[in-house]
């Protein structure tokens, strides 16, 4: 007994992703016995490219089901069921993943019509589902939902058993996790890397260098690049022979190394890597009135941020819980749009700067209280992290708000004598990157040890 399952998603990072739309027909061989389509409310955004792709917005599933509210059927239609699916690694992750968040461990033997397609139709050009599809002369409607996907995957797997007529083929690929099976080289290249935080280099055969990146465990990273199914890591895996390390404990020395490095090199797969690091900035200026205003806007390289954020939520989620920590105005603080006072005026949780009722220079010292914390213009300080040994530690240095540079110490009068500090310090580039880079980190690790000097 087969259920044939097709998932539709909300995109978005890896493992974090929600289920929008589910369909499953459970299959006996010959015909359709038993069917359960539903969309689901995935309690979390849609990415705007998934909406286009789908039609699937979050207006149409304000109403939906729960996952939580269709597991149990779920479970039931696909008992004793082996899963078949088009790319099953992705659609057995995602139920995997749901269920986990359940605190239930799913279990199901998987048969992915990609890898049976490719055995038994061999040399064709594209195996994408609608391309398939299409080149068998299968109908196909309601391209990218759930159902007509799912019933697409029906009408292709009848055809595939048709064809494996010893039925030892798909006898051989059911698996119970179906994930990409990696090469002998590949397998050789992974014993050799340490699960460690760092930077790592991945080298073609003449030793060029094709990709950099940075993981808090290098081996399970690598592993990720060997096993991933999107376009650039089917390049790196036809085109690698070798794996490099840096360890480097901390994962902001590895991110600032990995920073550096990708400009330095500019390998072939990192071309769109830090195009987009930071897209919105925190500014401040003063309004007519003398009062310091804060702003989340787009990164202008031409102005001068307080500090920056990879995207606009990011950026707002920052501001409003800055407004509570220092009790600013949400008018000034662009987020109340009004001529009037603000809300929290009217629930007395603000002084009243929004309609002048406090002075621009105390409301100015809570905001020049922010800026001075988030900001490290002009500051003379050490970033203290984690070093590669247990007895180790590492030092990002920054003098008169620039970054100078990092090194690794194991004593402590080395960081507190600038001249020793400056010795083992290894100087690097400063640059809007860099500057993007430090401030996250310390906005994400408050407990971080930082010396400041004159």
């Amino acid at each position: 007994m087969y259920a044939i399952v097709d998932i539709e998603t909300t995109g978005g990072k890896y493992n974090e992703e929600g289920i929008t739309e589910i369909a499953i027909y459970k299959y006996d061989g010959h015909e359709v016995v038993d069917q359960f389509i539903s969309l689901v409310n995935p309690e979390r955004d849609i990415q705007p490219f998934v909406v286009n792709l789908t039609g699937i917005n979050s207006n149409m599933l304000r109403n939906a089901p729960k996952f939580y509210e269709v597991a149990k059927r779920i479970i039931e239609i696909t008992e004793d069921c082996i899963l078949v699916a088009h790319n099953a690694q992705f659609d057995y992750r995602i139920l995997g993943t749901e269920f986990k968040r359940l605190g239930y461990d799913y279990k199901r033997k998987t048969l992915c019509t990609v890898e049976l397609a490719k055995d038994l139709i061999p040399d064709l050009p594209s195996y994408s589902l609608g391309k398939l599809v299409r080149s068998l002369g299968i109908p196909v409607t309601d391209r990218h939902r759930a159902s007509g996907d799912a019933l697409a995957t029906v009408k292709l797997f009848k055809m595939l058993l048709d064809k494996d007529s010893t039925k030892t083929i798909i006898q051989k690929s059911i698996r119970l996790n179906p994930k990409r099976q990696l090469e002998p080289r590949h397998l050789d290249i992974l014993e050799s890397l340490p699960s460690e935080t760092g930077v790592y280099y991945i080298h073609k055969a003449d030793g060029k260098i094709i990709y950099i990146g940075k993981s808090n465990n290098i081996k399970k990273r690598i592993n990720q690049h060997f096993t991933n199914t999107n376009h650039k890591s089917k390049k790196i895996q036809t085109q690698v022979t070798a794996v490099t390390y840096e360890a480097t404990g901390s994962e902001l020395v590895a991110l600032l190394k990995e920073s550096e490095e990708i400009k330095r090199v500019k390998p072939l797969h990192n071309r769109a890597l830090r195009r987009n690091i930071f897209t919105h900035a925190l500014y401040a200026f003063k309004d007519g009135n003398n009062y310091l205003n804060l702003k989340i806007d787009i990164a202008d390289g031409r102005k001068k941020p307080i500090t920056t954020f990879s995207n606009r939520q990011s950026g707002k989620s920052f501001i409003t819980k800055a407004v509570e920590d220092y009790n600013l105005c949400q008018k000034l603080s662009g987020l109340y749009k009004t001529k009037s006072s603000c809300f929290k005026y009217e629930i007395k949780e603000c002084e009243g700067a929004c309609i002048e009722k406090e002075s621009p220079e105390l409301y100015n010292k809570r905001v020049l209280s922010l800026i001075e914390k988030n900001s490290y213009s002009n500051k003379n300080m050490v970033i203290i992290d984690r070093g590669r040994k247990v007895d180790e530690r590492s030092a990002i240095l920054i003098q008169n708000g620039v970054f100078k540079g990092l090194g690794f110490f194991n004593l402590n009068y080395q960081i507190n004598n600038l001249e020793v500090l400056e010795s083992i310090i290894t100087p690097m580039n400063n640059n809007r990157h860099t500057q993007h880079i430090i401030q996250s980190y310390l906005r994400k690790n408050k407990r971080l040890k930082i010396i400041t000097f004159d």
